[in-house]
């Protein structure tokens, strides 16, 4: 488990730990916003498409081959992004480093399905969620203070140096979990398993409830360092140390999950965490309107929000990946994939939407938070998921023991 949660947290501090940077890169590279808001956009898309092939890949392959491969690409990427020239090859660097830490959060669902039911494995997913969390809050906080004292190249030779020991550890210690592979690598028969998977209403339910929920988190993520250091005048250091806020909210609610969704029931879990943050997105336009112009009005409420995340993403991931069993590898891959590209969409969206006031970024938000509800509706009550799936042989060893 610790090392899924490594895996899995290399790819989101790759992500946050540039974001601090972001306005000094638009004066370094003499581009503009927009221009340098695509070291996350495309990172996300990068993402997002590289989950369709990983899926497979690892129902072919297995799991550990196609992670250490991964992180081989990362580690490849990372030095690109260290040594870029130009705004476009940093761009080309971040996509690139998308394309192989996916890796690790794709095939850590996965990993985990193989080995456990549906509730068991959200308790674990949340265990590992609350876990990973600590990566990216931390991360805006050292990337803002590696640029200031060695500059932004500097980042990307620490996430080399992570990504060299996390790789390591998956050689030496990852097992094999995919006891059933596929007999043959077969994109046409992948594909046909994604169709398999679109004309499921559970599947597509969860997974496009838990995709616009991540946006409303990403959309925030894309406004906040603008507003704080354009609109608000505060530092860029000062991002870094919000953040933290919100994400020590966010692992107490995936710590809930992780004490009372066997108990209560992932879909209980779910509705209360989708209703919770969509009253959370209401309480920051509220306090937006009515309030100052501090941090605290954007951050106090999204701490809310975040909490209802911790509680129902994991449930929501471990129903998608759980909604055909005999191909988890190709669910979560499809999931991710939708995840990334609904996320990127937003965030783009936000970026240039955002102008003298959080307002637009506010009611982008609203609009996604609402649509996680009605997508969770689908799910629940015109779901196609069998209420006891056959288990695969781990699963049965693991429920035996």
């Amino acid at each position: 488990m610790w090392l899924l949660v490594a895996a899995t947290a290399v790819g989101p501090f790759g992500l946050h730990i540039l974001i601090p940077s972001m306005p000094g890169l638009v004066t370094g590279f003499a581009t503009d916003y927009g221009t340098v808001q695509l070291t996350l956009t495309l990172y996300l898309i990068g993402m997002g498409v590289a989950q369709l092939g990983l899926g497979p890949l690892s129902d072919r392959f297995g799991r550990r081959p196609v992670m250490i491969a991964g992180f081989a690409i990362y580690i490849g990427a990372s030095t690109l992004c260290a040594l870029s020239w130009s705004i476009e090859a940093l761009i080309a660097g971040r996509i690139l480093q998308a394309v192989g830490v996916c890796a690790g959060q794709v095939l850590s669902r996965a990993i985990v399905r193989d080995v456990l039911d549906r509730d068991r494995g959200a308790s674990t997913i949340a265990f590992i969620t609350m876990a990973m969390a600590i990566a990216p809050a931390l991360a805006p906080l050292i990337g803002a203070y590696i640029d200031l004292w060695l500059g932004w190249r500097s980042i990307f030779v620490g996430l080399v140096l992570i990504a060299l020991t996390t790789g390591a550890a998956i050689v030496l210690l990852l097992n094999e979990t995919n006891l059933q592979k596929l007999p043959r690598l077969d994109f046409r028969g992948a594909f046909g398993h994604y169709r398999q998977l679109l004309r499921d209403r559970a599947f597509l339910g969860y997974s496009l409830s838990t995709s616009v929920t991540m946006s409303t988190y990403f959309g925030f993520l894309a406004g906040t360092p603008l507003i704080l250091v354009e609109q608000m005048g505060q530092p860029v250091q000062a991002y870094g140390i919000w953040y933290l806020l919100i994400t020590l909210t966010y692992m107490f609610g995936n710590w809930l999950a992780t004490r009372f969704t066997v108990r209560i029931g992932g879909d209980r879990m779910m509705a209360w965490g989708v209703w919770f943050s969509l009253l959370a997105v209401l309480a920051m336009i509220a306090a937006e309107r009515l309030g100052p112009a501090h941090p605290i009005v954007l951050f106090g409420p999204m701490c809310f929000f975040v909490m209802g995340n911790g509680l129902s993403q994991p449930n929501g991931i471990s129903a998608a990946v759980g909604a055909r069993p005999q191909i988890a590898g190709a669910a979560s891959g499809l999931m991710g994939f939708t995840q990334m590209l609904v996320c990127a969409t937003v965030t783009l969206l936000v970026g240039h939407i955002i102008q003298s006031s959080p307002l637009p970024m506010l009611l982008v938000m609203l609009a996604t938070a609402t649509l996680a509800v009605l997508f969770f509706l689908m799910a629940r009550y015109r779901s196609s998921l069998s209420a006891s799936d056959p288990p695969t042989p781990l699963q049965t060893k693991s429920m035996q023991t």
